[in-house]
């Protein structure tokens, strides 16, 4: 057996300066830098993982995003506490990003799983949480 961890994550976005509008402060809250900026795309790396925003092409721009469709449900970021969860709450209030399902708070009866939703402008879910048995 081997051991890997996530390396990068590639998110075809329909509108690549809309998708930075939402991401760039978002993506520097959580401790990302803008390690590339690219007419077609941008990469933001924390040290652990990159997650790069990428332009889709334009005959692939009108088909849409739906999580619930085959593919990409949501993107989830592990926090060091339930008080960084919260921060991130408060974040995103500040910015008027709606939080998804009574968030922040507990999700999981079995064990702690602290953690608040959101979407971000093309309807991707997003999610930040604490759950220091999940990892």
């Amino acid at each position: 057996m081997i051991q890997v961890h996530f390396s990068h994550l590639d998110y075809n976005v329909a509108d690549l300066e809309e998708a930075l509008s939402f991401y760039k402060p978002l993506m520097a809250f959580l401790g990302f830098q803008m390690e590339v900026r690219q007419p077609e795309w941008v990469l933001f790396g924390n040290g652990r993982m990159k997650l790069c925003l990428v332009q889709c092409e334009e005959r692939y721009r009108d088909a849409g995003f739906h999580r619930k469709r085959p593919g990409l449900n949501h993107i989830a970021f592990q926090a060091d506490s339930a008080v960084a969860v919260d921060q991130v709450a408060d974040f995103l209030r500040q910015r008027g990003i709606s939080l998804l399902y009574d968030s922040p708070g507990n999700f999981d009866s079995q064990r702690e799983y602290y953690a608040v939703f959101f979407e971000d402008p093309f309807r991707l879910k997003l999610e930040v949480v604490y759950s220091p048995d999940y990892l």
